[in-house]
């Protein structure tokens, strides 16, 4: 089997909620800069990444797939592995890349290789990955916005428990005055009771002492985990954190790269392993990842920057993964949406990664 061309698309999905914000960023849509790779077989590959609807950025990404990673086209796309160790040490990638744009490039094509690796076994990804059909629960992250009032956070929170079913749910703190978070935080639990996960996510936003001094509450609220509390790449204060408070640290989303895990990893300086396919450079760093997590006897709890069509294969896949969350920013794109029911992931059941566009996406969602 030979690749035959490359052709990218972006698309801009409103994202549910009317225009949502954590501690850093405002949303109003989500973005999806990708790749359709087509072969002489009749196998057709799709991947993308996750972006924050930038239209500029998205287009940087959709040129780079085009200009740095064209010279794939006549290469055999079964074997993604040894292709993407070729792509991230391109020596032109090398020199302005590493992370970043070239990183999400390569992972939209990485991902769209093990799609169709996967479509041609006739098998979904997580089949093809060597997974055995099994059960993840689903944590729902659609929720918990730091721009929602106190009243409307807490009654969202308990209807997504007591008439979505969910057993977990994640909240948003790094407000500018730490006693608003710990309000809330406390509001959530009493509305959600003692037996429901409940986590929080700082996006990066505190600082060492304030992270420290909000640990003493989480503890008392029985948080699962403490997700991003500082800049993404501050591997000391990570360490210092987590020797300093009681709840778990969970962070990757903004590692570009397997080895930035293996820095945080070896400091002792997280305890939950988000991966995330979107950011990270494809499926092929992201078992690298989580091999290297559960090694060390750590859960991997991907971050869903593909809103979950892949990530849900990666975690039945991976024997590091029973937990996933959940956003359904992207479900009206593809012809097998990522589903939960009563609070567990439906297992997908169509031969590839779960990528595939509905006939109507670019149409729909695309943006030139």
């Amino acid at each position: 089997m030979k690749i035959t061309s490359l052709k990218t698309f972006i698309l801009h999905v409103p994202v549910t909620r009317n225009g949502i914000a954590d501690s850093t960023h405002t949303l109003t849509h989500w973005g999806a800069p990708g790749v359709i790779i087509e072969t002489d077989a009749g196998i057709t590959g799709y991947g993308y990444t996750g972006t924050h609807a930038h239209l500029a950025s998205d287009r940087l990404i959709t040129q780079c797939i085009e200009t740095c990673f064209d010279w794939i086209v006549g290469r055999d796309p079964l074997e993604a592995t040894a292709l993407h160790r070729e792509m991230e040490r391109f020596p032109p990638v090398q020199w302005v890349g590493r992370g970043g744009i070239t990183q999400l490039a390569l992972g939209a094509i990485d991902v769209a290789l093990w799609d169709i690796k996967a479509k041609q076994a006739g098998q979904p990804l997580w089949q093809s990955m060597g997974g055995k059909e099994r059960p993840i629960l689903a944590y729902n992250t659609d929720g918990g916005w730091l721009n929602w009032s106190l009243d409307t956070l807490v009654s969202d929170c308990r209807r997504l428990v007591e008439e979505d079913g969910y057993l977990g749910v994640k909240i948003k703190v790094g407000s500018p005055n730490l006693a608003t978070d710990i309000e809330r935080l406390e509001a959530v639990r009493r509305a959600i009771g003692d037996k429901v996960t409940l986590a929080v996510d700082a996006n990066g936003r505190m600082d060492l002492p304030t992270a420290i001094r909000f640990g003493r509450h989480l503890a008392d609220c029985d948080v699962l985990w403490f997700e991003e509390p500082l800049w993404y790449d501050d591997v000391i204060s990570h360490k210092r954190l987590a020797e300093s408070i009681r709840t778990p640290i969970a962070l990757g989303e903004q590692l570009y790269l397997a080895h930035n895990f293996q820095t945080f990893f070896d400091a002792g300086a997280l305890h939950y392993a988000q991966p995330d396919v979107a950011r990270l450079g494809g499926i092929t760093p992201w078992i690298q990842v989580a091999d290297m997590a559960m090694a060390r006897g750590l859960p991997v709890v991907s971050h869903v920057g593909d809103m979950g069509q892949i990530h849900i294969h990666t975690a039945i896949g991976h024997p590091s993964s029973n937990m996933l969350e959940y956003i359904p920013w992207l479900r009206d794109c593809f012809t097998e949406p990522v589903t939960v029911s009563d609070g567990w992931y439906v297992v997908p059941r169509e031969p590839g990664a779960g990528t595939t566009l509905r006939h109507d996406a670019l149409d729909r969602f695309g943006v030139a």
